[in-house]
């Protein structure tokens, strides 16, 4: 048994960058480690659900509920939001951590700052992924893209302040896009399945633990009504579902439909007025417990976010993937790549065109048979208790 030891989480107030690892936070206070979180008074019922100690920051990023704070349009402006809030950051950690040094830091991709110390402490540090990493010939790759980004207004200004700010940190690198993509150890909490160019990614930097789900207990849970023969969730997700319009399509589709019980999350966005009449074997929500219908359903219509997916891969669940934005084009194609569902784009979505993708997603062989031999994949990753087992093994050890 390894001695107990103080671990510091650093992340941001933001779910997609929160939840993924909780469980890992959860499973090392499980073993008697001591916990601390870094992060904004927002997410203190989530951390204190860990059993975790918060570390409060007040973060300067936008995120819903916060009035006067939103995203700017341009990327090299976000770029700046985040620098700036990790500039704010770093500090206050340094005086919150100075005379209770971790044995050992873990951080989220936007948790960088935590780098920063622990190269300055000499302590160990693990970023814990919840999306894509970087491949061999990656930097090369993105080189065109960076390029665009360091002519664009603001952009040569924005990475030589970031540069200027590591080499006052005292870091050994102070190329940004570096420093931030390139840790020196990660855990990928995504199915090594999903990584673009996966057998082009270093494994003595990068280990793939797979997804980390828990119970969820504090969540409610969901059963499947009595006497439904299959059952279909549809849900965009929490950020981008302000789409009556295709949920009504969806009504259209799939109302009435014998032998079918289907599962509506319209989010906070949409009144259910905006519906209009809903058929009987329709029940709607603003939020669900999504893990649990997920478990249960037959059909599972998503906007394909990298937490919805990963969800619908773990629980062998066939995919429509209807992407809304960002990396959701991305990973719906991957869903068909794998052979796991389909894709259908929302301008695509009509009527006839969703009742055949469900047609084929459940009577196609090859994809259920595909998607059950992923969950076992998925299962066979880890998840949290490994990612704990590789954490633990970086401790350092007594005298």
């Amino acid at each position: 048994m390894r001695r107990r030891a103080h671990i510091a989480m650093v992340s941001i107030p933001a779910h997609g960058h929160v939840n993924p690892s909780l469980e890992v936070i959860r499973e090392l206070v499980a073993r008697g480690h001591r916990v601390t979180y870094a992060n904004d008074p927002s997410f203190a019922e989530q951390v204190a659900r860990t059993g975790a100690e918060l570390v409060p920051y007040p973060s300067t990023l936008p995120r819903e509920g916060v009035a006067g704070r939103e995203w700017p349009e341009a990327p090299i402006a976000q770029f700046d939001v985040f620098l700036d809030d990790a500039r704010a950051l770093l500090p206050r950690l340094r005086a919150a951590y100075e005379k209770d040094r971790p044995d050992l830091f873990l951080y989220d991709i936007a948790g960088y700052v935590a780098r920063i110390l622990a190269e300055n402490w000499g302590v160990p540090a693990i970023q814990l992924s919840p999306t894509y990493v970087a491949w061999e010939g990656y930097t090369q790759e993105m080189e065109p893209m960076m390029a665009a980004l360091r002519a664009a207004p603001g952009g040569a200004e924005h990475y030589r302040r970031f540069s200027e700010w590591l080499k006052e940190s005292g870091v050994r690198e102070t190329d940004s896009t570096l420093f931030v993509g390139l840790p020196p150890r990660s855990l990928v909490l995504i199915p090594r399945a999903m990584q673009p160019h996966a057998d082009r990614v270093d494994p003595r930097r990068y280990t793939f633990v797979g997804p980390c789900f828990g119970e969820r207990e504090h969540q409610e849970t969901w059963s499947r009504p009595p006497g439904a023969g299959k059952v279909l969730l549809i849900s965009l997700g929490s950020a981008f579902t302000n789409q009556p319009a295709f949920y009504r399509r969806c009504m259209a589709a799939f109302g009435g439909m014998a032998g079918w019980h289907v599962v509506l999350n319209i989010g906070r966005h949409v009144k259910r007025e905006e519906l209009g009449d809903i058929p009987a074997n329709f029940e709607v929500h603003a939020w669900l417990p999504q893990l649990a219908v997920v478990k249960q359903a037959d059909a599972f219509i998503t906007h394909a976010g990298m937490g919805s997916t990963q969800e619908g891969l773990w629980a062998g669940t066939p995919m429509i993937a209807v992407p809304q934005a960002t990396d959701q084009f991305t990973n719906a194609d991957r869903i068909v790549e794998l052979g796991v569902g389909v894709r259908l784009d929302t301008e695509q979505a009509t009527v006839e065109a969703l009742r055949d993708a469900l047609q084929r997603v459940t009577t196609d062989a090859a994809i259920s048979s595909r998607a059950r031999a992923l969950r076992d994949e998925l299962r066979d990753e880890g998840g949290a208790k490994r990612a704990a087992d590789l954490i633990e093994a970086e401790l350092p050890r007594e005298p």
